[in-house]
């Protein structure tokens, strides 16, 4: 099993993080992008169509869609409680896959396994 420690210190290493109140939108379904996130701290539900289908926590990472070729986000995230999110653009995402194959290992993990789910709920 892959490490989520690994997932998250990449993330750790920014000196700027993200803080979102609870509540906060972090982007919406069918917004374009182009970060991904790692939550540092905190909590964010994951929403399709309005409905929370997935509430996920520090360690984890999502948004990475936009980052491989998706066009839109493919769901909406907000902070279910105050939230440090960490975030990768195109060029660091690039970067850390590079140095960090376990990290794009992690990366791929998670986003096949959250598209798996949305699917069984649509």
């Amino acid at each position: 099993m892959l490490s989520p420690v690994v997932t998250v210190s990449i993330f750790q290493k920014q000196p700027d993080p993200k803080v979102f109140s609870a509540g906060q939108v972090i982007f919406e379904q069918g917004q374009s992008g182009d970060e991904m996130y790692g939550i540092l701290e905190g909590e964010v539900d994951i929403l399709v169509n309005g409905k929370t289908v997935e509430t996920i926590a520090t360690g984890e990472v999502f948004g990475s869609g936009v980052l491989v070729g998706v066009k839109s986000r493919t769901y909406a995230a907000i902070a279910k409680v105050d939230t440090k999110l960490g975030f990768l653009d195109e060029r660091e995402f690039l970067f850390a896959v590079q140095e960090t194959p376990v990290f794009a290992l992690q990366v791929m993990k998670s986003y096949s396994e959250r598209l798996s789910r949305l699917q069984r709920l649509v």
